[in-house]
């Protein structure tokens, strides 16, 4: 087995953070909406974002990756992009409030298009073992579908 770098650990830590995020905020965002169908799939995201922070969780484990401390990701090439994330579906949350379905999907959309970014990042680090990788290749993919797809509700909500 590889031994794990700082790099790797900081990779896997930021992507935990950035999913509990994302669970949160499209939880708010189902929260939000009118639209009950809606709420139903922004929920499923919700739901998806958490089990995306459990697997990587998991993998971490077996590859020896100390969790995170409770102040947050640690400095490294993805918590600026952690960061960003944060501030975007916190910003989701004022958006909320008195905002229409698709003020609060384009959020959802800034959250993601962010995540993405990171995930991206993280598939460029060569310190990720292959297994590794390839989690976080199929969630990268997920994460586009979620995303395309809430780009498609902007459109039919205007």
């Amino acid at each position: 087995m590889p031994a794990i770098t700082p790099e790797s650990a900081r990779v896997f830590n930021d992507l935990v953070e950035i999913n509990k995020t994302g669970a949160k905020g499209y939880q708010e965002a189902a929260e939000g909406v009118t639209d009950p169908q809606l709420k139903a799939e922004l929920s499923r995201l919700s739901q998806q974002r958490a089990q995306f922070a459990a697997e990587l969780e998991q993998q971490a484990r077996q590859l020896g990756v100390e969790a995170p401390s409770q102040e947050g990701t640690i400095e490294g090439a993805l918590t600026d992009a952690a960061a960003a994330v944060h501030r975007g579906w916190i910003n989701l949350k004022s958006a909320i409030t008195g905002q229409s379905d698709s003020a609060i999907l384009g959020e959802c959309e800034t959250g993601d298009k962010v995540a993405l970014e990171a995930y991206e990042s993280a598939l460029k680090a060569q310190s990720i073992p292959a297994q590794a990788s390839s989690v976080i290749q199929k969630q990268h993919s997920e994460i586009l579908a979620a995303k395309n797809q809430v780009t498609q509700w902007i459109a039919s909500n205007r």
